[in-house]
Parts: structure tokens; sequence; C-alpha cells
């Protein structure tokens, strides 16, 4: 290992296979580089996903006892996203430093790239999140000492590691509030569908001796050790399930709950708890035994985890996986539980992800009208007509549906409502109204015309999490159906108005995508389908209802109905 501060083969010096080392310009950084070679792949030839969590778990922890200066154990690894695979011959390089110290834990942030040797190229594999604690000597107390930040990066990471830490710890109370959610849970699709079939042929059991290789520095089972064992029992239960090869793509936080040591024996459980049309969830529980808690049947439970898995077919296409029957007592608290994490997992990626975003206003002029009107239009009908929709939420005459295509989440909210499609549709396409049945609109007034059917609108917005109040400039396009069974259209999307700049008063939020669909069911009943392609600006508004704290969405949408049933339309709307 080379230290920050010892002198200097390193600088120019080759990188060396297999080497830890903390650069010079950043105090308690670590970074690890690794050749992948035959023996780290896997059928594909590619990086196994077991290997690159023991990587990413010894690099993680160097970095953790360089800061406390004593030993250091993984308490929980967060969930981590995988975005690229590495493929024999090309080098992986892991950097690892200490976001912040709390006392006695502190969080590790991780960064993982893949190089290719032939073109210099660089590519992101997986950001990661570790939570370690200190492991003193004998009865010795040890506080640890505050991080020392020097570059912007630094105290945006500290500040965000205290984020991350509130969520960790409210993590469960999240967890419990999904669960009673989803005893009202209702899927009306997944009572219908016959081809359901039964998780009892994924169950996998494995055992593993602890032997001295599998030992850390500590004499404890390496945590790495533990995840990849992890890896390959859970990857074989969703193998079985899709009947190919399965590919990891994200893990649900590892959480260490006990240690174990050499002359361990451990029971590796995995089964599939549900799918998600793409993806698989399967979970994973650990128990240790030693030689006396062998022969008595006594095991100590010292991790578990949730790992999600996708797979291809000979075209490279994702495969759809198949639904999943939950008919025993413990076979519907896994089911459920899977759609209660993939929620919290879904507010996690979106919530926490600092990834800058790009300006999506367009300048609003009289050459580009046309076209901005029609591509409103166009894309949420788009939207709508788009797959992979997800049953997240049901209420009496609300279904909350949620959607990730690259990387941009969207919620679809499907209201049915007593009340006429052609009432509704111009009730919700008068935007000054909605600040009567939406507590998320202050103010809604118009700023430019342009015709009839499409109109810029300056909306105001509450504060949220103690920010300044926010405001849009959006365009505001409205349709009649074409032809019957087509909808009524409202659409919304960020504009820019020369006249209408940002101001020091407001934090100037955007909007991608969003607004109504309306469809006449007979003539007193419709259904008004909302949908929003969520940015940075409009997170905040959510994120507790998506981590199951609040039902936000829910509310606003019953108000949203008993508005449309209770309202008159204003004779110069027609």
């Amino acid at each position: 290992m080379l230290l920050s501060g010892e002198p200097a083969d390193a600088a120019g010096a080759p990188r060396r296979e297999g080497t830890a080392l903390t650069s010079g310009y950043e105090m308690g950084e670590v970074q690890m580089c690794h050749t992948v070679y035959p023996w780290h792949s896997n059928h594909l030839g590619e990086l196994s996903a077991g290997q690159l969590l023991t990587w990413i778990d010894t690099t993680a922890c160097l970095a953790a006892e360089r800061h406390a200066g004593v030993a250091c154990v993984t308490a929980s690894v967060d969930d981590i996203q995988i975005e690229e695979t590495a493929r024999i011959g090309q080098q992986i390089c892991i950097r690892a430093k200490v976001n912040r110290a709390f006392n006695t834990s502190m969080e590790v942030g991780i960064k993982v790239a893949v190089e290719d040797p032939f073109t210099n190229s660089q590519k992101h594999v997986c950001t990661a999140f570790s939570t370690y604690v200190v492991k003193p000597l004998k009865a010795k107390k040890v506080n640890l000492k505050p991080v020392r930040l020097q570059f912007a990066q630094d105290h945006l990471e500290y500040s965000l590691a205290a984020e991350r830490r509130r969520i960790r710890l409210y993590h469960e109370d999240s967890y419990n509030n999904l669960m009673e959610d989803s005893c009202t849970f209702y899927d009306a699709d997944w009572e219908k569908d016959s081809n359901k079939i039964s998780t009892d042929c994924t169950r996998v059991e494995s055992i593993e001796l602890v032997l001295p290789p599998h030992a850390n520095h500590q004499g404890n089972t390496f945590g790495g050790q533990i995840m990849a064992w992890m890896e390959t029992v859970a990857n074989i239960s969703a193998s079985r399930l899709c009947r190919t090869h399965a590919i990891l793509k994200s893990v649900d936080m590892f959480k260490f709950r006990g240690p174990s040591t050499v002359g361990d024996r451990l029971v590796f459980r995995a089964i599939v708890n549900n799918t998600f049309q793409k993806s698989v969830e399967v979970g994973v529980r650990v128990e240790a035994y030693n030689c006396e808690e062998w022969t008595e049947g006594k095991p100590r439970h010292i991790n578990s985890a949730f790992l999600i898995y996708q797979a291809f077919d000979a075209n490279k296409e994702y495969i759809m996986f198949p639904r999943v029957k939950a008919s025993t007592k413990d076979s519907i608290r896994r089911f459920r539980g899977a759609i209660a994490r993939r929620k919290i997992r879904v507010a996690r990626k979106y919530i926490l992800s600092n990834k800058p975003e790009k300006p999506i206003s367009i300048p609003w002029d009289k050459c580009n009208q046309a076209y901005l009107s029609y591509n409103n239009v166009a894309t949420l009908a788009f939207l709508a007509s788009s797959d992979g929709w997800e049953l997240t939420s049901t209420k009496k005459n609300i279904q909350v549906f949620t959607q990730e295509e690259n990387d941009v989440l969207t919620i679809k909210i499907e209201m049915q409502v007593k009340v006429q499609a052609s009432q509704a549709y111009l009730l919700l396409s008068d935007l000054g109204l909605r600040p009567r049945w939406d507590v998320h609109y202050l103010s809604c007034d118009i700023l430019e015309s342009a015709g009839d059917d499409d109109k810029i609108f300056y909306v105001t917005c509450p504060p949220v999490k103690q920010s300044s109040t926010r405001d849009l400039v959006m365009l505001m396009s409205r349709r009649y159906p074409c032809k019957n069974g087509d909808p009524y259209v409202v659409a919304m999307r960020s504009v820019t108005l020369a006249n209408c700049p940002p101001s020091v008063q407001y934090v100037r939020s955007e909007v991608q995508c969003a607004g109504f669909l309306i469809y006449r069911q007979n003539n007193d009943e419709c259904q008004v389908t909302y949908m929003n392609q969520l940015t940075s600006g409009i997170m905040p508004y959510i994120e507790e209802n998506l981590t199951g704290w609040s039902n936000s969405i829910q509310e606003t949408a019953s108000a949203c109905i008993r508005f449309l049933e209770t309202a008159k339309v204003c004779t110069t709307l027609l």
C-alpha cells in the first residue's frame, strides 16, 4: 500500500495490479486497481458480481481504517446500482473515501470505474456507500475525528452523508409503513393472470466452511467474501426462474447483524420474492454456526440482503419475468415486502441522486410555437403509450403507477371520476383553477396566449424542506379527441420567456413532461390519467410519498376527484 506523503515512485509509476494507494492530493482517499482475469469472471467473460463486491468492501474498509486509525468492520452497504460491466483484460479502478464521521461510525463513499487499456476510455460502473463501525482493542473507547474537507465536492458529500444516514435510520419505519399500506394493495392484472408460477423451485441452500483465507486481518469472516457467497446463491435462484443466466443489476442494502469467525459454518438460503416485469428480487439469509451451535441446531442470523437481477435473451433483449404466486403466509409476506422495498429503492435512487440535470426549458418565440405545441402533446401521448408501468398503490377510484426509463422516474395516477369527460377536460385545462384542489400550487396566472388551446402560465409553489418558494413557466397545450376512443389531452412542459426570467425571490423549477389524458367511459363517467416525468425540482414534493411517509399523491388525487365532481364549468370556458 502506498500512502500519501510517501515518496514517490508513485509520480508517473505505472499502476500495479491489485494494489491500493491513496492520492496525494486528497487525504484519506484509497484507490485499488485490478486487471480482470479469467478467474475473476463469469460465464460471459465479464467480471463476476461477487468479485466486484469483494473488491468494493476491501477498498472501503481500508479507507475507513485509515481515517479511524483502528480496525473497522462493515455495518451495512447501501443500494448499489450496477451500470456497466467489465470484461476480461480490462481494468477496474475503485476509489473510496470517508465522507463523514459520526462518533463511532462513518460513511465511506465508493466509486468504481472500468478502463479499457486499448482505447484508454473509462466508464462508470457503480457508486456505493458503506457504513463502518470502529472495533477498538479491548475496552478502549474511540471517538472518530472529523473529516477534513478540502474541496467543494467534499463539502457536498459531507452534507449528503447526513441525509443518507437519516434515511438509513428511518428505513425500518418506512418499510413498516409501506407494509401496512400493502395490506390493502390490490392488483387486478395479477389476480387475473392464470400463468403465475410458484417460487418453490427457486429455493437454494448452500453451506460454506470459513477457512483462514476467508478471514480478514482481524480474524473475522471477510464481509466481502460473505457478500460474494450471497450473490452466488441469489444468482442461482434467479436463474432457475428465468431459465437462463441472470445478471445482477442492483443490491438492496446488505445488513451485517453479527460477526462470524474461522471455523464457522455459514448456511445461505435464497428464494425469489417477487418479479417486476423486467427484474426479479431474490432474498438471501445467512446463518452462522460454530461446532456447538451446529450440533444443537442453534443458528446466529448474521446477514440479510435483497438482490435485483435481470436477464437477456439471445437477441440481447430484456426477458420479461412471469408473475409469481403468493398463496402461503410466508410467500405473501415476501411478496408484499418486495413491493415495499422496491418503492424505497426507487425513492432512494432518485432522491439521493446528485447527477447534474441539463436545462430542459426551450425558449418560446413565434418561430417555434407550432413545433413546441405539437411536441408538448406528442410527448405526453407517447409517454402514455409506453410499456413498463408498475402498480405501486391502490385506493378507492385511484391507482398509482411508476415507470423507470433511461434514469427518468415517471408517476402515473389513474382516477375514476363521475363527471362528463368534456367537463373534466375544460376544468383541468384551466390551470387558474388548479390552486383550488392542488396544495402544491399557490398561484397560476396566464403570461401569454397563442390561441385558445395553447397558453403560457406562471406558477408558484410552496417552499419545501426549508427552501425558498418555487416557480415555473409552463406551456399548456390542450386538444380535443380526433375520433371516438381518443382521449382529451392537457399537456404541460417548461419553456422560457424573455419577459419572465428567474428571480432571487424564487427557485426556478422545471417540468419535463406532464399532463392529463381524459377518457370517456359513458355519458356521466370518465377516467382521468395524470402523468409527470419527475425532475429534481418536482421530486421534493413527493419524495415522502415514495418512501412511505406520506400519502400526498393519493390525497391530491382525491381532492382532484372531489373538485371535478362538484365544480361547475364557467360558460366563458365553453
